[in-house]
């Protein structure tokens, strides 16, 4: 049995918050399992050819050309720092007051999901058959974003991971490429020991980023690999705030204190007969406009419905 009270819009309040949630998958096995799906690709920087069909594609799980994995990413990510490293190459022309102008036009400036407002260290190699890797994460798995500072991928002796910033750096400290959280995409865009030299400078330690031969090959899609990262998903918590007046259900509905235990029967058991009788709730249930029961809040311990001050009861629900 129960008794209905209509919920007023004071009484709900709707907060998000943020989860996380640790994975670590290792091999190539569990990279692509159909529930996981992590893919691993090499992109190119070839020549383009008559037919896109004909061109070297990459890939573990779904093939695309190599050429256009390195266009895209670069149009997408660093078309900005082509021009200039700190990615703001955003010029424009001045207007004179004899209403002449000078200077350069406008160049566009691109959205590159920059993941700090710190100052930006992304560097794309643009050589002839340079190369990258990508590491690509499907959302199903990161949810909204992978939470900085949580990436890791290794392979052999390279450990990969982020600062936090949307830089990957390995144990050693030389930066490795850029991460893309809320994508779910880690680029690697030092293919060796020279193209660290080109893009940043001299390598602080060793003489080899990814051993020996065939080194970055192996690094992007060998078998022997670990990945782990934090996912992020936004929940909704819903407050609502149950409240009984102290003249509100001052009865029971439970049927063990009628006499006999006949529904039908108004005879009351003496004890709840008293005026000084209080009922207890147990449980609160959430109930919908066709009073279909959608949720159950039980209280740790009864309650009694006191008769003389007000009783507020706050229920929280997560929802996605």
């Amino acid at each position: 049995m129960s008794s209905f009270k209509q919920f007023n819009a004071k009484d709900v309040v709707i907060s998000p918050f943020k989860v996380n949630k640790s994975f670590t998958f290792r091999g190539t096995s569990e990279f692509t399992k159909s529930n996981v799906g992590i893919d691993r690709f090499i992109g190119k920087n070839s020549a383009p050819t008559n037919n896109i069909l004909q061109e070297a594609t990459t890939g573990q799980i779904s093939l695309v050309p190599e050429r256009l994995l390195y266009k895209s990413i670069e149009q997408l990510y660093y078309s900005n720092f082509l021009l200039d490293a700190s990615g703001s190459n955003a010029t424009t022309a001045s207007f004179n007051p004899d209403l002449t102008i000078t200077g350069p036009g406008a160049t566009t400036n691109y959205y590159n999901y920059l993941s700090s407002d710190l100052v930006p260290r992304r560097e794309f190699p643009t050589q002839s058959d340079a190369r990258i890797g990508v590491i690509s994460i499907p959302s199903k798995v990161f949810g909204e974003y992978i939470k900085p500072g949580t990436f890791r991928y290794e392979e052999d002796s390279t450990i990969m991971t982020d600062d936090g910033e949307g830089n990957l750096f390995d144990q050693d400290g030389n930066q490795l490429g850029n991460i893309i959280y809320e994508h779910g995409l880690a680029i690697v865009t030092v293919e060796s020991e020279d193209a660290y030299d080109s893009l940043y400078g001299v390598a602080v330690y060793g003489t080899d980023l990814y051993g020996e031969s065939p080194g970055f090959d192996a690094f992007m899609t060998g078998s022997n690999v670990t990945c782990s990262f934090e996912s992020t998903l936004t929940l909704n918590e819903a407050q609502y705030a149950a409240r009984i007046t102290e003249n509100e259900y001052q009865f029971s509905l439970n049927p063990t204190i009628i006499k006999g235990n006949d529904v039908n029967s108004d005879t009351y058991y003496d004890f709840a007969t008293g005026s000084y009788f209080t009922p207890y709730i147990t449980t609160v249930g959430m109930y919908n406009n066709k009073y279909d029961l959608l949720a159950v809040a039980k209280l740790a311990k009864p309650l009694p419905v006191s008769q003389f001050t007000d009783t507020t009861i706050m229920v929280n629900l997560d929802m996605f």
